[in-house]
């Protein structure tokens, strides 16, 4: 790491400790009442408002909902985990137990690990023998999802499947806690279901396709380009700048390579330390920036990202002396 990176990862370091000492962060907290708010607003309004509006406000919010759950596993709003947890854990995607969230993206911030397809859970490659085991059909499908258009039309679907298939097989075998994390997760959807259906009257099947499935497609936007498979840990990480309309969403996750050099800052710093470090990000990702999600868009709406196989099977294992 060079001296400028030690420089401004200094401050950062201290930022995130001052940010560890507060009892509560009130922007994050102000946040958490937004969301929730919000959500029992949208839904209990669907018997009076038209569904074109009501859908993509409910929309909007679970893909807030997840951004917020992402910055609860990361420590925030408060000093006290337990007190975080339940903040986060009421799943209003249904689709996706906080927990099992938690400990895979966990797992993905080992940034010497990124991109490898097995040992990064997030990660969109494929290693050859996995790719060798899809059978004609489905790798069809694997290639449509590196075009943006791919992924935001079947993404939310194949996503679900990969991930419920990849924790039947581990509830089958009870591996770790996988048996007790989906029995809290399913108590936890009785009262979002029950909401839904009987207080707000809206059948699941619209919730789900109107609200949950759109939410999803605009997290799998913000994925997308995040990372590249590249030698160097901090070159596979991207950013996108000038996201003014989805960047909330992501509470600036889309200055991604900020978020992996410093993980325990909170969403509200994240502008102000890339304007501060711009050229130091940049030369330590490799210039991987795009201007903005229509600079996505224009380059791989319809164009591969990326081929579907990791160009070198496996991330190399560095070795230890």
């Amino acid at each position: 790491m060079d001296a400028a990176a030690r420089k401004r990862r200094a401050p950062a370091r201290q930022g995130a400790r001052r940010s560890a000492q507060q009892s509560v962060e009130l922007p994050t907290l102000a946040l958490v009442f937004l969301v929730y708010g919000g959500w029992l607003g949208v839904t209990l309004a669907y018997s009076h408002w038209p569904l074109w509006i009501a859908a993509p406000l409910g929309a909007a919010l679970i893909t807030l909902h997840s951004s917020l759950q992402h910055e609860i596993l990361h420590g925030h709003p408060t000093r006290w985990r337990r007190l975080n947890r339940l903040i986060g854990i009421v799943p209003l995607s249904l689709w996706l137990p906080y927990e099992r969230y938690r400990q895979t993206h966990l797992v993905h911030h080992v940034d010497e690990r990124l991109t490898d397809p097995l040992d990064d859970p997030e990660s969109y490659y494929w290693a050859p023998e996995q790719w060798q085991h899809l059978n004609s059909p489905q790798q069809f499908l694997v290639r449509l999802q590196t075009t943006l258009g791919g992924r935001i039309l079947i993404g939310p679907f194949w996503s679900a499947w990969r991930f419920w298939r990849s924790e039947w097989i581990g509830i089958s075998r009870n591996q770790g806690r996988l048996r007790r994390i989906w029995l809290e997760h399913l108590i936890w959807c009785v009262p979002v279901v029950f909401w839904v259906t009987f207080v707000c009257r809206m059948p699941i099947w619209i919730y789900v396709l109107t609200m949950i499935v759109p939410g999803i497609a605009m997290l799998l936007i913000r994925s997308f380009g995040e990372h590249r498979a590249r030698p160097g840990a901090r070159e596979r990480t991207a950013i996108v700048e000038g996201s003014w309309i989805l960047g909330p969403l992501f509470l600036f996750n889309n200055l991604h390579s900020v978020h992996h050099a410093e993980p325990t800052m909170a969403w509200y710093e994240y502008n102000r330390r890339y304007r501060a470090h711009r050229d130091e990000f940049l030369r330590e990702n490799g210039g991987l920036v795009y201007h903005s999600y229509f600079d996505v868009a224009r380059r791989y709406l319809f164009r591969p990202h990326d081929a579907p196989a990791h160009p070198t099977g496996r991330i190399p294992r560095e070795k230890r002396v």
